[in-house]
Parts: structure tokens; C-alpha cells; sequence
């Protein structure tokens, strides 16, 4: 093994391995900041520029685009409250506070960091641990992914603990809009009005950027001609004292873990890591009224995790030829152009690529801190324009980035009609995140629930008895009972 990694190094530190993934990596950041061109978006897109290179070059370059994006999704999330992926949509909750209190340059350094560590701890669980992960991933049925869903929506509560009920209201109808379209079970259309184009579904990425840009946009338009920090100028340094830094290592790790879990579970991806983080890091704080705010703690866990998934994601393409999430897919694709074929035999025929790609994902990744850290400046210099410009450009790449998803306005008008319900929501305080969860969520727990019923011919009694499946619904209900109790509790104390 150790013969191996020695080779990828020697193979990854070829000059033009490296400058692919210098590449790969600026333009990952690029298009990950712009809403609607998400990171599975960026690397189907960038796969053909990888057919004239060696396989390892393409891979490494596509490897940092899929790095960069999920990064990138941060600076649009931190300045304009706009995710660029959804994989960033927690970044939002205390990153655009902190921009609107002068701290954005603070916020974006923290983002880089907390992205950087993720991202290289999962190169490390790549390297090192593939076999071992591998093996965990494979003890996943749909009764175990019914379960991972059931507790990712219960987390809903703990996110909405000030007001749970209208939290779950936004979860359930995150989950009504998830039913749109085609039956998995028997292919029969769902609530599509006999359009072509909601057939397959609602696109997420229209959803998402009209919930979050929209009525940010409204914002900025009847604030005309203020600052999108509405508090002067940029302030504060770039990243926080580096005692306080160290005594976060916790959090970087608690999060960094549970991205690497859930991204070697195949088919979930980097939306639902930052939701079960962000949790965690809530309850395990000593000052949890403060996220929401603009605390660092959040945009920790958000981003810490988020990027955690790129490297475990790849452990199930690698070494089972199963993908992790839809960037790990298009790698799949990539692999297969390049006439490799993934599984086990991989390890053994190509190591030299293999380790070479891991080796690469370490490159990648302190070449997105070092772009990251030197462009805090120019990103921040975003935020001082006036709203009317920012708006703009908002609504311009709202709409670029949904209709470059199938060229078809249906994606803009989609994009147009969730901005307005988002405006609304936001007026009412209710919240976009558990709408994007249950839309996420949705398709993948009615398509696994389906495929348990049918494997247990109806009965529910394997729900009960297998171990990760009892956990998860245990740790679900638990959450709930947790957020009924404390809501109560502040009522009581309100009341007295």
C-alpha cells in the first residue's frame, strides 16, 4: 500500500497533474458562486475537456471542480444569501448574518478553512480507509435509506426550534412538491397537468435558487441604494484569533466525520451532511441560541461537512463502481470514457491512477485554501455595490443558471413562481431550508419505502429489527420529543 501511495505522489506531482488541478480547482470556485451552475452541473459539462488528457490529469481536474464548487457555493451563500449549491444552503443561516454586521471578510475565511479541513479529511479517509468504508456502505438497504430519510427530515425540528410547527409545515410541503411526477413504483404521472416538463418532476435547482435569490432580490430592490451589509463598511480580519481557530478543532472534526459518513452512503449526496452537522453542532454547543445570528460555529459545520463528502463519495465509485452522489456519477462516466472500469480490479490494474487521483484530492484541496484565503478580497468587494446593481446581477444569474440546467424557460418560470412563494415565506416566517430537505429527501424515502414494503412483502417488522434502521428511527424520534420539550419549556417561561 504504502509502495502505492508513493507512486500517486510521484504521479500527482507531475507539473501538468498540477496545473490541471490548479485549473480544475478556479474553476470549480467559479462556478460553484454562481447560482443554478451546481457542481454535478460543472463537472458534466467539463467532461469533455478531459478527453485529449491522460486519465489521471482529467481526473484530478474534475476532482477539483467538484472541490471548488461545493466550496464556492459558500461566498455566494455568505454574501447575498443565496446559495450557490445546495450543499451550501446552512451556510446561509449564519454566514448573510454576519455579512450584514460588517463581518464578511471573517465569514469567508472561516468558510475556506472549515471547507479545506473537510475536504482534506476526507482525502485522508479516501487513501487510507477505502476498503473499510466500502464495506460500511454496503450494509445499506432501502429499509436503512427509508430510516437515514426519516431522521434527515426530523432534523427540521431542531433547525425550526423557535417556531417547530411552522418548520414542519415547510418540511411537509418540501415533501407534497417531492410527489410531482412520475410513480416510482409504477411509473404513473403525479400531479404534472399534462406538461412534458414536470413529468420527471420538479428540477431542484429552480426551487432552490427562486427560494433563496428571489426574495433576496425583493430585499435589495426596496432597499434601493443601500449596501447589501446595510451597516457601512467591511470590518474585522480575516480569520479569527488563532486560539479561538484551535478551539474549534472539535467542531471541524464532529462535522468532517459526519460528511465522510454520509457520503459514502450511496445516492444521498452533500445536501443532507450540512442539515445533520448544522444539528449537531447546535446541540453540542454551549451558546446554541446564538446560531442564526452569525456565529462561526455554524458556517463550520456547514462547510466542514459539505466538502468532507467530495473525497467519501468517491470511495463507493472507486472500489463497488456504486456512485455517492450525482458528481460522483458523472465521475463514473468519466471513468468508463477513459476505458477503466470501476470495482475492486481497479485497485489492481491501475494503481498508479488510483492513488495518483487520491494523492490529487490533498493538491486540490490546499489549492482551493490558497485561491479561497487570496480572493476573501475580491469577493467581499461584492457586497459595496449598491442593491440595485446587486440585485441585477442577482436575477441575471437566477436566470442563466436555471435555464442553462434543459435551455427551456419552464425551468425560469419555475425559478420566478418559488421566488414569489419564497417572499411570501420569508414575510411569514417560514423557512426555504426544510422545503429544499424534502424535496431532496422526498423521492429518495417514497422510492425506498416502495422497495422495503415489496422486500418485506408489507410487513414493517424489519424496520424494527435491523440495527441501523432501529437507530436512525430512535434518534428520529428522540429529536422530535427533544424539540416538543424545549418548545414547551420556552413557552412556560414566556407565559411566567
Amino acid at each position: 500500500m504504502y509502495s502505492n501511495i508513493a507512486n500517486g505522489v510521484a504521479v500527482a506531482f507531475q507539473w501538468q497533474n498540477l496545473l490541471w488541478a490548479f485549473v480544475g480547482t478556479a474553476l470549480g470556485i467559479v462556478i460553484g458562486a454562481i447560482p443554478g451552475l451546481t457542481a454535478t452541473m460543472g463537472v458534466a459539462l467539463l467532461v469533455p475537456m478531459t478527453f485529449s488528457m491522460s486519465p489521471v490529469a482529467g481526473l484530478i481536474m474534475l476532482s477539483g471542480i467538484y472541490c471548488g464548487a461545493i466550496y464556492g457555493g459558500s461566498i455566494s451563500a455568505i454574501l447575498l444569501r443565496t446559495p450557490g449549491t445546495p450543499a451550501s444552503i446552512c451556510t446561509t443561516y449564519d454566514g448573510y448574518p454576519m455579512t450584514k454586521q460588517g463581518r464578511v471578510k471573517e465569514a469567508l475565511g472561516v468558510s475556506i478553512v472549515a471547507s479545506a479541513f473537510g475536504g482534506l479529511l476526507s482525502a485522508v479517509s479516501l487513501l487510507l480507509f477505502s476498503p473499510m468504508l466500502a464495506r460500511f456502505a454496503l450494509d445499506f438497504g432501502p429499509f436503512e435509506y427509508f430510516a437515514l430519510c426519516v431522521f434527515g427530515m426530523a432534523i427540521i425540528t431542531s433547525i425550526a426550534e423557535e417556531e417547530p410547527i411552522k418548520g414542519i409545515a415547510s418540511g411537509i410541503f418540501g415533501l407534497m412538491i417531492a410527489t410531482i411526477g412520475a410513480d416510482p413504483s409504477t411509473g404513473n404521472p403525479r400531479y404534472w397537468f399534462n406538461s412534458i416538463y414536470l413529468f420527471s418532476g420538479l428540477n431542484l435547482v429552480p426551487v432552490l435558487i427562486g427560494l433563496f435569490a428571489i426574495p433576496e432580490v425583493f430585499n435589495l430592490v426596496f432597499h434601493r441604494g443601500e449596501k447589501v451589509t446595510y451597516v457601512g463598511k467591511v470590518t474585522g480580519r480575516l480569520l479569527p484569533p488563532i486560539k479561538e481557530l484551535l478551539s474549534k478543532t472539535g467542531a471541524l472534526i464532529q462535522a468532517s466525520i459526519i460528511g465522510i459518513i454520509v457520503g459514502i452512503i450511496p445516492a444521498i449526496g452533500p445536501e443532507l451532511a450540512p442539515f445533520i452537522a448544522y444539528d449537531q453542532a447546535k446541540r453540542t454547543s454551549k451558546h446554541p441560541e446564538k446560531f442564526g445570528t452569525g456565529i462561526i460555529d455554524g458556517i463550520i459545520a456547514s462547510e466542514a461537512s459539505n466538502n468532507a463528502v467530495t473525497g467519501s463519495s468517491l470511495v463507493p465509485t472507486l472500489t463497488l463502481g456504486v456512485p455517492g452522489s450525482g458528481v460522483a456519477a458523472v465521475f463514473l462516466g468519466g471513468l468508463t470514457i477513459h476505458g477503466l472500469q470501476p470495482g475492486p480490479l481497479l485497485f489492481d490494474r491501475h494503481p498508479d491512477l488510483v492513488y495518483g487521483l487520491m494523492v490529487g484530492f490533498f493538491i486540490v484541496n490546499i489549492f482551493m485554501l490558497i485561491l479561497g484565503l487570496s480572493g476573501t478580497r475580491v469577493f467581499s468587494s461584492i457586497i459595496k455595490l449598491p442593491g440595485s446593481i446587486t440585485a441585477t446581477f442577482i436575477l441575471l444569474f437566477s436566470i442563466l443558471g436555471s435555464y442553462a440546467l434543459r435551455n427551456t424557460m419552464f425551468d425560469v418560470w419555475t425559478m420566478l413562481v418559488f421566488g414569489l412563494l419564497g417572499y411570501l415565506i420569508q414575510e411569514y416566517n417560514f423557512l426555504p431550508g426544510p422545503i429544499v430537505l424534502g424535496l431532496v429527501l422526498g423521492p429518495l424515502m417514497e422510492d425506498n419505502l416502495v422497495r422495503s414494503l415489496i422486500i418485506a412483502k408489507g410487513s414493517l417488522l424489519p424496520f424494527v429489527t435491523r440495527p441501523i434502521t432501529v437507530v436512525f428511527l430512535l434518534l428520529s424520534v428522540g429529536m422530535v420529543a427533544w424539540s416538543i420539550i424545549k418548545m414547551r419549556n420556552h413557552q412556560e417561561a414566556a407565559a411566567g
